[in-house]
């Protein structure tokens, strides 16, 4: 099987260097044709277009940052629904809209080849730890073939959530949107603990062997605690990408998120004021 693969971010990156650890013959694709040193320093082939990409390979797996890169490198006469060879599999990572991955997957269907959604949970830390989490959905034998690769690429749990193509990145946004109301109950939870002469560094460790220990709690406590937040692993622009998706699919099946409301408001506040941060530092915008 000859794998591509498309984004090498800071999250990309060690997702394809865990497929090539694991014998797979892999081919690169990135914008910035710089970051593919690091990935055919370990073995995968750069190439230079992603139309040659699709003559390459059977598989090509998407990572990038947002709905619009993932249309402007599937669509059009240069992309890959248009190239891909009949039966090719398209396994997109990237966290997106549940429509995006609907219109995708009705196109690459159109044109004879496949789209199977899988965004993935975790940080850099945790791919190069082989800890992420994959959310998939899409056709039953897609789910089914693709599990080891996802394996491979880091994945500690492969969790299948059936036919529907747009499960997955549905569960994927109520995920982030989870993890972004942590991150600003932690910050304010630890404010208002400094404020009172309490030691944060105690209570820290004190929830997270407790009530709240969980890689979430764990992680980002610390992150939080320590007030580590750069370099940014995934930054708040990222992370306002996402709480805008999620306010998105909140209005497309009309729910009410006032939380979510209010998290756009300090990611943005704190891009203004902090640019080049960490989304973690949304624990800092209550006393902005």
């Amino acid at each position: 099987m000859k794998i591509g693969f498309i984004g090498l971010g800071n999250l990309g990156t060690p997702i394809a260097e865990n497929i090539i650890e694991k014998g797979n013959q892999l081919f690169v694709y990135n914008r910035t044709a710089s970051k593919t040193k690091a990935l055919t320093d370990k073995g995968a082939t750069a190439i230079a277009t992603v139309k040659e990409l699709t003559t390459t390979c059977d598989v090509i797996i998407t990572m990038v940052s947002d709905d619009k890169a993932l249309k402007s490198i599937s669509e059009g006469p240069d992309g890959l629904i248009q190239n891909m060879q009949k039966g090719a599999v398209h396994i997109s990572m990237s966290t997106i809209l549940p429509l995006t991955a609907e219109e995708l997957s009705k196109q690459h269907t159109d044109n004879g080849s496949h789209y199977l959604a899988s965004p993935v949970f975790g940080r850099p830390e945790a791919a190069r730890a082989r800890k992420l989490n994959f959310v998939v959905s899409g056709e039953a034998t897609l789910r089914q073939r693709f599990e080891q690769l996802l394996k491979d690429a880091g994945g500690a749990g492969v969790w299948d959530f059936g036919d529907a193509i747009t499960a997955a990145n549905t569960i994927k946004l109520c995920g982030n949107f989870m993890i972004a109301a942590a991150l600003e109950a932690i910050g304010e939870s630890v404010a208002m603990a400094s404020k009172s002469n309490i030691d944060t560094q105690k209570m820290w460790s004190f929830f997270s062997q407790t009530i709240f220990n969980s890689p979430i709690y764990n992680n980002y406590g610390n992150i939080i605690v320590n007030q580590q937040f750069t370099p940014a692993a995934f930054s708040m622009q990222l992370g306002l990408k996402d709480v805008n998706l999620v306010l998105s699919q909140a209005q497309h099946v009309q729910q009410n998120m006032p939380l979510a409301s209010l998290l756009q408001q300090h990611m943005q506040q704190l891009i203004e004021k902090k640019p080049g941060l960490d989304w973690s530092a949304v624990a800092l915008a209550a006393d902005l």
